[in-house]
């Protein structure tokens, strides 16, 4: 998901590792006390990927009485379907259910359908900024935080060197530049010589990586949600339309949207040279790539940093084993465990301790040509300077621009200056 990050100095937002705001919560006071040993079967929901296979098995073992059943959703917006709509009929919720931050500031406006998870076992176990988007402002902890989204740049080593571009990953890193000019200029003298593959997956991907690096994208408090109008918000039309131009006019994108089939695919054709990165995406191109050489990590950003995602795990009130539930939810995003997961899957944790950890920093990937990617996500890390304001509109703002970049770059019904006008509308009709 994740230099050496020192507790106490440096952190994912470039803030101070201050204890968590959920340290001066209000215990839960059922929190810090383990379940009876009565055998409970326990549905666990997550998407994408996690890396906890292998820990279900690790705490089964322990708890002989627990047995697992993890739901995984194909994406999270499948998953956030199915969250509210069994959260809104009142059951049908797993006993523990992942959410994805770009969603959690829907979730905190029903927090009260949450268990209040705050107990001393876990004050302080997270950065602050990711603990404070899941309290509630009488104190409540109402969500686990898991990994981070610290991004690189991933990229084909064998299609840059068949381009005539460096394939040493610190050479990559200082070819790739500091802006996102720089990346789309280095991206045309890839096509120009690439026979046909193009730089990157998908508009709308760029599109989240630029959005990441805006303090307020979308709204302009950070106390309360004041939308900006779309038609008048002018820095990001300016990135919709340079987005598009790289993606149409200079051919640098494969027009795929990511999470469908055709992405997927993509990955063992070697449409593409490089995407954007955080880490929960290592694992995601492993499987999507098995079997292909030549993908490596550039311990760089367009634009200097950006966090792109990281989850929480939360326990809905409607479950039947509560105490059960929060127990296996502890666990799973307790530093030992979220370092067990990065190194499964590259989702790279959230946890203060963690940061600092040589078990941590000392992770290299074989799939990713054994780069050092526990130290290279956690140089990324300290990169972001700027956790952006994501109000309950954040959501809906966000699908308008999805849909109106994918209808020029995926689909090609509209010209960029038509699908813009559409998304207006669409906005203007959020209320």
């Amino acid at each position: 998901m994740r230099s050496s990050l020192i507790r106490g100095a440096a952190t994912a937002a470039g803030l101070a590792l201050v204890l968590a705001g959920c340290s001066t919560s209000t215990p839960n006071p059922g929190a810090s006390t383990a379940p009876s040993d009565e055998k409970v079967t326990l549905t666990v929901a997550t998407f994408n990927e996690f890396g906890y296979d292998d820990l279900y098995a690790e705490y089964t073992a322990s708890h002989p009485n627990v047995t697992i059943v993890p739901k995984k959703a194909a994406t999270s917006n499948e998953a956030r379907e199915n969250y509210f709509s069994k959260l809104a009929a009142g059951s049908g919720l797993s006993d523990i259910e992942a959410i994805e931050v770009d969603w959690m500031p829907d979730v905190m406006q029903t927090a009260d359908k949450l268990m209040d998870l705050s107990g001393d076992d876990v004050a302080g176990r997270w950065l602050d900024w990711k603990a404070k988007a899941a309290t509630t402002p009488d104190g409540k902890l109402v969500a686990f935080g898991t990994d981070i989204g610290p991004e690189g740049v991933c990229y084909r080593s064998d299609l840059f060197k068949k381009a005539g571009l460096p394939t040493d990953r610190e050479e990559v890193a200082k070819a790739l530049g500091t802006t996102w000019d720089d990346y789309f200029n280095l991206g045309k003298q890839f096509v120009a010589k690439s026979g046909g593959v193009a730089w990157f997956d998908g508009a709308d991907a760029i599109m989240q990586g630029q959005i990441n690096q805006l303090p307020n994208a979308f709204s302009s408090s950070d106390t309360e949600e004041v939308l900006i109008p779309l038609d008048q918000n002018q820095p990001v039309k300016d990135m919709y339309n340079s987005i598009l131009k790289a993606s149409i006019d200079d051919k640098l994108s494969a027009n795929l949207q990511q999470w469908q089939p055709d992405w997927t695919n993509a990955f063992q054709k070697g449409k593409f040279a490089t995407m954007l990165c955080p880490g929960w995406m290592l694992g995601v191109i492993e499987g999507n790539a098995k079997g292909v050489e030549g993908w490596d990590i550039a311990n760089a950003f367009p634009g200097g940093g950006g966090n792109w995602g990281g989850s929480y795990l939360t326990v809905p009130a409607q479950g039947a084993h509560q105490a059960a539930a929060r127990e296996l939810a502890a666990w799973l995003t307790a530093p030992e465990q979220q370092i067990k997961a990065f190194k499964a899957k590259g989702t790279f944790p959230s946890q203060a301790e963690a940061l600092s950890s040589p078990d941590l920093l000392g992770v290299k990937n074989a799939f990713f040509n054994d780069a050092p990617t526990g130290q290279i996500l956690a140089d990324r890390a300290k990169a972001v300077t700027i956790v952006p304001f994501k109000g309950p509109q954040y959501f809906a703002v966000r699908g308008v621009l999805s849909d109106a970049i994918n209808r020029v770059d995926i689909t090609k019904k509209q010209t960029a200056a038509d699908s813009w006008a559409q998304a207006v509308k669409e906005f203007e009709a959020l209320g």
